[in-house]
């Protein structure tokens, strides 16, 4: 989505960032444009960080998705965070 970045809440990061050190292996819902169906990929989180002021969460194969295009993480839904 080419819209301003929105932060999300901390105790979803926490999450997030919790799955980055275990190294646990991870399934990500997310919408990368308005009104379109989610899309899932899995894989192992290695990285979270900030690029332009906006941040990402990237997997050990390379994917990276913008954290505020998530919609859950193994079924921890980021709404359920706000």
């Amino acid at each position: 989505m080419a819209t301003d970045y929105q932060p999300i809440n901390c105790s979803f990061y926490d999450e997030l960032e919790a799955l980055a050190t275990t190294r646990q292996r991870c399934t990500l819902v997310y919408r990368t444009e308005p009104d379109t169906p989610p899309s899932t990929y899995s894989g192992v989180i290695t990285d979270l960080f900030l690029r332009d002021k906006v941040e990402y969460l990237r997997l050990e194969d390379g994917f990276e998705v913008r954290l505020d295009n998530l919609l859950a993480v193994d079924d921890k839904e980021l709404r359920d965070y706000c």
